[in-house]
């Protein structure tokens, strides 16, 4: 009785090369057969990829690609010469036993490639999405593929060495702390960048400032070992998720979605300057339409640093590029050595840089030129100059 066709074809047909021209042929044959179904598979895909991009929703056109479908395609002749091998020559055949052991390495490879390319894809699909974008899982889909990696590898070892994934997998648990070391950064960098999606802490896009590491700028990238960060100089750090993690930083990305960025600065007043107003000044200031508004009290009883203040408080509840449904105040706080500060706290409405820079200044000029109209002068410390005059 025979098992296999080949067995059955050499028993038949009679010549000294019988054997061998009847493997070539079969082995022709198998290739032939390999090639007639890459094509015909290819063909069928091409069609099922187009009714796929005539459907309405968009996940399948990400998921389904070209690409997935050409290693889909690829992966067709490897089974089929696979199969055809054990129906004509079965598990015996050592001359044939290289080329089985090549085609089941190959299907594991194109298999082990059809999956991360299926996750590349569902990535790709998340990142297109504007809901699922604030998720930085690049990471776990980098793990999720470096874990399939690794257990195609560990199979490939298993079909060339005969021997069972299981006991490879025993072999590595027992230097399990060798690899733990070896992939520590991996391992953190995994534990990170769940932590990071799970809390919604970063996506990319967010402005970070990250003070031990000088980073200050726009996150561009959110992979599993490192955190590309674009600063405002155009250099481009990298750091690793951990350190996100376990040192403090910086997200200024619910400032731009508030629509509210704070201002808070001092200016240095000369106390030397501080003291009650005059009739005259009283009468000028309100003559030029700056107490409207503002309670104030008999000449000799109102102090000049106290109506500025007061002044400064209703410059911000006028104007128009300050959040009024946010805290805004003049205060005055601890003297020092450099004079007494007088912090205007408020917030901007607008966030963007370069306009939040602008209308600051704005503000700030206003109060270097008020100042000296109030019977106030702006602490400085004496330059070169300043001393020549005395002299």
């Amino acid at each position: 009785m025979f098992t296999t066709i080949r067995e059955f074809l050499i028993a038949n047909i009679h010549g000294a090369y019988s054997a061998t021209v009847i493997t070539g042929i079969i082995l022709a044959g198998i290739l032939i057969s390999a090639i007639v179904v890459y094509y015909a598979l290819n063909y069928l895909l091409r069609g099922l990829e187009a009714l796929v991009f005539r459907t309405p929703t968009d996940w399948d056109d990400d998921l389904i690609n070209s690409r997935f479908l050409k290693a889909v395609a690829q992966l067709a002749p490897a089974i089929c010469v696979r199969w055809m091998l054990l129906g004509f020559f079965g598990d015996s055949a050592d001359s044939i036993r290289w080329l089985s052991i090549i085609t089941s390495i190959y299907i594991l490879v194109a298999a082990v490639r059809i999956i991360t390319i299926f996750i590349d894809n569902l990535y790709q699909s998340m990142a297109r999405r504007p809901k699922l974008k604030a998720y930085a899982v690049k990471g776990i889909f980098q793990m999720l593929k470096l874990i399939m990696i690794a257990l195609g590898v560990i199979v490939c070892i298993s079909v060339l060495i005969g021997r069972s994934p299981v006991a490879i997998l025993t072999a590595l648990g027992a230097s399990a702390a060798v690899l733990s070391l070896v992939f520590k950064d991996t391992i953190l960098g995994l534990v990170a960048s769940i932590q990071l999606s799970a809390n919604k802490m970063l996506q990319r896009g967010d402005w970070i400032t990250l003070d031990k590491s000088g980073v200050n700028g726009e996150v561009i990238d959110v992979t599993l070992t490192t955190v590309k960060v674009r600063n405002w100089d155009n250099s481009v750090s990298t750091i690793p998720p951990y350190s996100l993690i376990t040192d403090s930083f910086r997200n200024f990305q619910p400032m731009k979605q508030a629509d509210a960025r704070r201002v808070c600065r001092a200016v240095y007043i000369d106390v030397n300057t501080v003291r009650y107003c005059t009739a005259e000044e009283l009468a000028d200031l309100r003559e030029r339409g700056w107490l409207d508004g503002i309670e104030v009290a008999e000449a000799g009883r109102m102090v000049n640093l106290q109506l500025f203040r007061r002044y400064l408080e209703n410059y911000l509840a006028a104007h128009p590029h300050v959040r009024k449904d946010c805290m805004y105040m003049v205060r005055q706080l601890e003297p020092t050595p450099s004079g007494l500060p007088v912090e205007l706290y408020f917030f901007s409405a607008i966030t963007e840089w370069k306009t939040f820079e602008h209308i600051q200044a704005e503000v700030f000029d206003h109060v270097y030129a008020m100042v000296q109209l109030f019977g106030l002068r702006i602490f400085q410390t004496p330059a070169g100059t300043d001393l020549a005059r005395v002299r």
